[in-house]
């Protein structure tokens, strides 16, 4: 049942997939299990007033998931052209100058594809709070691990970013870049330190 295609590829010499891969895919399963409390709850009597809201947040999760699943390949696609630019020769002026002007070009996606990566983590332990609370009490335990595997997932490709900000040469790019990562940080990891306080008092 275990596919370990993936896990053999990130374990390998190869470059890719590489941490933001990883950090996709770790948000994809945090997404499946916040999937699995909300289809644990739909169909119960006990749960019938958040039965249309649980309905929502299960498709929203299917979306985040196959989002993210992209995401595995566009981390790679992004890769690509940053290792490139930093293979190119430096020998003369005109060398480093083609180099350097390459890589702020192939900067920007490798800046982009990890904080898309963020947001949607963002998005599946906001649905790991509502399942949390609202969804059934015999998965509260996934739905804080859920949570929690967001949180890393979310804090594993901020460092994608801020590696990649550091070469920027554009200052005001960089700096709207940190602003967006260090808010998602805020906001996701609240939520999620929330989430886990919370099935640990219920669970005792």
């Amino acid at each position: 049942m275990v596919n370990t295609e993936f896990i053999e590829a990130l374990a390998s010499k190869e470059p890719t997939p590489g941490g933001g891969g990883a950090s996709a895919y770790a948000g994809a399963l945090a997404s499946a299990l916040a999937s699995m409390v909300g289809n644990l709850t739909v169909g119960k009597k006990k749960y019938a007033d958040v039965e249309e809201r649980v309905q929502a947040e299960l498709l929203e999760l299917e979306a985040t998931r196959l989002r993210l699943l992209e995401l595995i390949d566009a981390d790679a696609e992004a890769f690509a052209p940053l290792a490139a630019a930093y293979g190119l020769p430096r020998g003369t002026e005109e060398e480093t100058a083609a180099q350097r002007a390459a890589l702020q070009v192939a900067l920007v996606d490798a800046c982009e594809v990890p904080l898309e990566i963020m947001r949607q983590c963002v998005q599946v332990i906001e649905s790991c709070v509502f399942l949390g609370r609202h969804g059934s009490v015999l998965a509260v335990s996934d739905a804080g691990a859920g949570a929690v595997l967001a949180k890393a997932a979310l804090l594993a490709a901020s460092l994608n970013v801020r590696i990649n900000i550091g070469s920027m040469d554009d200052e005001d790019r960089a700096a709207a870049y940190r602003e967006q990562m260090e808010d998602l940080i805020a906001a996701g990891s609240a939520l999620a330190d929330d989430v886990y306080a919370d099935v640990v008092e219920r669970l005792g």
